[in-house]
């Protein structure tokens, strides 16, 4: 418990964290601070590709093997299989319908990028190394959450809409495409690619990223204080209780995987981490009935700061006990 509370300490007393924390009390005080929405749009395009790229180059130099691929294919499956979960356990603790429960679930099985560059800040910075084709499984579980969603909808009398429209939303969504472009242009160009932008990608890349978060808090903040009312006590055990589940699973799934230490971390990461880029212009198109307040907020103002402050110290304190650090 110790290792924990001084994981959750030093990942607090972080540039990155603050930077979240500044901007959620900046608008929980009704601050006017803002970050223009091209600035902001400027510096998730700049952590998309950095990271990205970053991860196609260690691909290249780890080269294709089964490890991988059978980690793609669990990273897949956890994505389509973890709205089941999420799906069930806000049946039981709220009283959402099943089309808002639907869409709040497809938000837990897909994964928030930005908590997944902060879990590897956090391994850097305590040295510990992971598997570079992590950013990949990332990629990964981006879309089968939305299918698993659509699929719990479609049981009901209505139906989520299955058109070109929404597959092109999936599979050309911006995030999706910049980051495994990025990736495949890592892959491609290597240490040499890495050579001649790394002072761009590499030195700047945790400034950029403490930015980006100031922004995240002004927005989760935002967020929260609009939506009063709206988020009950039992969503709210919800969203804290649902990344505690999923990173148990993927604690479990990255075990059997034989990842590192770095590796099972970040899968538990990216498994408790919920979506809210992705999976909410997904649901826009294809359940404009959901209720965007409620996966909107569940998602950035809930579970995001619960996995930046406390949920990734205590993942990696988890795995450390099974692997050793």
């Amino acid at each position: 418990m110790d290792g924990i509370l001084a994981l959750a300490a030093n990942n607090l007393l972080s540039p990155i964290i603050l930077s979240f924390a500044l901007g959620l009390f900046a608008a929980l005080a009704r601050s006017e601070l803002t970050i223009p929405e091209a600035v902001a749009k400027g510096l998730s395009i700049y952590l998309l590709f950095a990271i990205g790229f970053k991860g196609g180059v260690a691909v290249s130099d780890n080269g294709l093997d089964a490890k991988l691929i059978w980690t793609l294919v669990a990273g897949g499956v956890l994505s389509f299989v973890l709205p089941l979960i999420a799906f069930l356990l806000l049946r039981i603790l709220s009283r959402l319908d099943a089309v808002n429960a639907a869409a709040v679930a497809a938000h837990y099985g897909s994964i928030s990028i930005v908590t997944f560059v902060a879990g590897t800040s956090v391994l850097q910075s305590s040295g510990i190394a992971s598997e570079g084709y992590m950013v990949a499984v990332a990629a990964v579980m981006e879309a089968p959450a939305i299918l698993s969603a659509l699929w719990l909808i479609s049981r009901g009398s209505d139906g989520g809409r299955m058109d070109a429209g929404l597959w092109r939303e999936i599979l050309l969504n911006g995030s999706i495409v910049l980051l495994v472009g990025s990736f495949l242009i890592g892959a491609a160009t290597g240490q040499k690619g890495l050579s001649e932008i790394g002072p761009f990608i590499v030195a700047p890349f945790k400034g950029v990223l403490c930015l980006f978060l100031l922004d995240m808090g002004l927005v989760a903040g935002r967020g929260l204080r609009n939506a009063r009312g709206t988020i009950t006590i039992g969503l709210l055990a919800f969203g804290i209780l649902m990344p505690l589940i999923s990173s148990m699973i993927g604690l479990v799934a990255g075990l059997i995987l034989g990842l590192s230490l770095g590796g099972v971390v970040l899968l538990m990461v990216l498994s408790a981490s919920a979506s809210y880029i992705a999976v909410p212009a997904a649901m826009r198109v294809a359940v404009p009935e959901a209720d965007p307040a409620v996966y909107l907020t569940l998602s950035l103002g809930v579970t995001f700061p619960f996995n930046l402050t406390l949920g990734i110290p205590l993942y990696l304190a988890v795995a450390s006990t099974f692997i050793g650090g």
